[in-house]
């Protein structure tokens, strides 16, 4: 496995893992949701963070991570690559190479929040509403700090 940083030709590959992932683990979130965020990652949020992806030795990409201003903005994994140490390997590169200390992750996926504590991640904060301000509360997590 390893770490390149992310190109515009790499787009659709990652919004399919997006959605993928995202299936998989936000149970909690509607379609209505999913449909309203898809193009905006896509269109949007893709170029405002600084984007690596995690590839096979074939090339494949099988996660990604985005970071800006020091928080994680982004973390997916294919379905089929999730419990590999694909995550940790993004995550440990993004703290060592991109500056990453936070992150904001749903209240309602208690593997992401468990996934961050288990790497250094502390819970500081909550909002009730998300990024969108909808009622999707979010946990306000610093790495290392009490």
């Amino acid at each position: 496995m390893k770490i390149d940083t992310a190109s515009q030709d790499d787009y659709l590959a990652l919004i399919e893992i997006w959605e993928k992932s995202v299936r998989t683990t936000h149970d909690f979130l509607p379609e209505e949701n999913i449909k309203t965020l898809k193009p905006l990652i896509l269109e949007h949020y893709f170029d405002t963070v600084d984007l690596r992806v995690a590839k096979t030795d074939k090339e494949d990409i099988v996660g990604f991570i985005g970071v800006a201003d020091h928080n994680i903005e982004m973390l997916f994994i294919s379905p089929e690559y999730r419990n590999c140490g694909i995550g940790s390997l993004l995550l440990k590169n993004a703290i060592q190479f991109q500056g990453a200390t936070k992150v904001d992750v749903n209240e309602q996926n208690p593997d992401a929040t468990g996934f961050y504590q288990h790497l250094g991640f502390n819970v500081i904060g909550r909002s009730a509403l998300d990024g969108q301000g909808n009622p999707f509360p979010l946990l306000h997590m610093v790495l290392g700090e009490m």
